[in-house]
């Protein structure tokens, strides 16, 4: 008798919502993703992470996953918080030779961009890309 009494008080639980519905599917003009405050942003990491550092293949892994994660979090503290984030950080070995880099999205023009900044000394150069993606 005590098992059905269990399940029944189990079944008898509502669940609670984790967020109510808002229905927003445009974010409002000061929850907007601001190309100008994300680059300050990526600078600002930037600078504090290799501002030091000499090129190191073994090293520039690890690098990546650090800056990636900075940006990020950093990125959250500033109340975007309908936005999804992706990072891209390419860091490679300056030798004087070019390097291009390219990216192609599919999203909604109205609410969706991208920043990015690079940095460069005599030993290295990195290039870090933030892709904001309103999630509707």
């Amino acid at each position: 008798m005590a098992d059905s009494e269990e399940k029944a008080t189990n079944e008898e639980k509502p669940i609670e919502p984790v967020a109510e519905n808002t229905y927003t599917i445009r974010p409002n003009f000061m929850h907007k993703f601001r190309p100008a405050a994300v680059k300050e942003v990526i600078h600002s990491v930037l600078n504090e992470e290799l501002g030091e550092k000499d090129y190191s293949a073994e090293e520039t892994t690890e690098w990546c996953k650090q800056i990636g994660n900075q940006i990020t979090s950093k990125l959250k503290d500033t109340g975007l918080d309908r936005y999804k984030f992706v990072v891209q950080v390419v860091i490679g070995e300056q030798r004087g030779e070019g390097v291009k880099m390219g990216c192609r999205c599919f999203w909604d023009s109205d609410t969706d961009n991208y920043a990015q900044d690079m940095y460069i000394n005599g030993s290295l150069f990195c290039v870090a890309a933030v892709f904001g993606i309103y999630y509707y």
